[in-house]
């Protein structure tokens, strides 16, 4: 019970925040980049680009996301099982694990970028993104237990 009333709806929140960033800085990257070679792209451009991608996104880029951080904040939980320390800095780096494994793996098997808002200071931004996941994450958990004295994941 303490899966589903705990640890499913932190992560579902954090894995929900986690993807929009991702999704957010990589629609603005392209942009960007669009914006240095001289295109003008207007902010309801923006806007829709930034929809499209979200939606276009979520079935792939989201479910890579989700099984990533699904692998690194158990490992993350399991290590402050032992630990007893940091339990918000082992899932901030454990975020930004998750997308820095995934994204150089990707790269480095199949020789592609699995997402192009992940070249140059793009990849630093979903890095951040999984950081900020993991960081949620934390925060959630710890309300959690807080509020109904359950045992620390």
């Amino acid at each position: 019970m303490s899966f589903l009333t705990r640890i499913l709806p932190s992560f579902l929140v954090s894995w929900l925040l986690t993807f929009t960033l991702a999704s957010l800085f990589h629609s603005q990257y392209v942009v960007n980049q669009l914006v240095n070679v001289g295109v003008v792209v207007d902010f309801s451009d923006r806007v829709n680009l930034t929809l499209d991608d979200w939606l276009g996104l979520l079935p792939t880029y989201g479910a890579i996301i989700a099984i990533a951080l699904v692998i690194a904040f158990f490992a993350a939980g399991l290590l402050y099982k032992k630990v007893k320390k940091q339990q918000t800095q082992l899932f901030v780096i454990a975020g930004i694990v998750a997308f820095a494994v995934v994204l150089v793996a990707i790269e480095s098997i199949m020789n592609i970028h699995i997402i192009a808002g992940a070249r140059g200071w793009g990849f630093y931004a979903q890095l951040l993104a999984g950081a900020v996941g993991g960081y949620v994450y934390s925060q959630l958990i710890k309300e959690t237990v807080s509020k109904t004295g359950l045992n620390k994941c």
